[in-house]
């Protein structure tokens, strides 16, 4: 079988099962749409912008849970803009566990919040990974001579 159509197959494959495992929603989709010739890297640009933002947000977040006082409207803060922007992005497993660590916030429960930072950082590197895998075979595929297959 041609290489190119094996690559797109195993594209079209994995993106599935992004979609079907709960890692991706439509807005990614949406996502896709925007890029074009003109701008080519848009998605992995954007992604990757999400990124370096979320890896800060992180940060920010073990550094808020580990203060003798917890102050859980500026915890409660970054975890907004943390479902924003994964909601943005389309990473809903990532958006979902900010919603369960939003309801701890609003109960003050400091195990809790600590629990749901580590699932955070958990769906954080797993969709970091799931998405490296994607466009290296979006890039396979181009280097191929192929064209990446829309999803729809």
């Amino acid at each position: 079988m041609d290489a190119i159509v094996q690559l797109q197959r195993q594209f079209v494959d994995y993106t599935t099962s992004l979609y079907r495992d709960g890692f991706l929603d439509d807005q990614f989709t949406q996502l896709q749409k925007l890029q074009d010739e003109s701008n080519p890297d848009f998605v992995v640009e954007v992604v990757n912008l999400f990124f370096e933002d979320s890896e800060k947000l992180l940060n920010n977040l073990a550094t808020a849970l580990q203060q003798q006082i917890v102050d859980y409207k500026q915890v409660d803060a970054h975890v907004h803009q943390f479902k924003g922007s994964s909601s943005s992005i389309g990473a809903q497993r990532v958006k979902n566990a900010c919603v369960a660590f939003r309801n701890y916030c609003e109960e003050r429960d400091p195990e809790g919040c600590v629990r749901c930072l580590q699932q955070l950082k958990r769906e954080h590197y797993l969709m970091k990974s799931k998405l490296e895998t994607l466009f290296r075979l979006e890039q396979q595929i181009l280097a191929a001579g192929g064209s990446v297959p829309m999803m729809t």
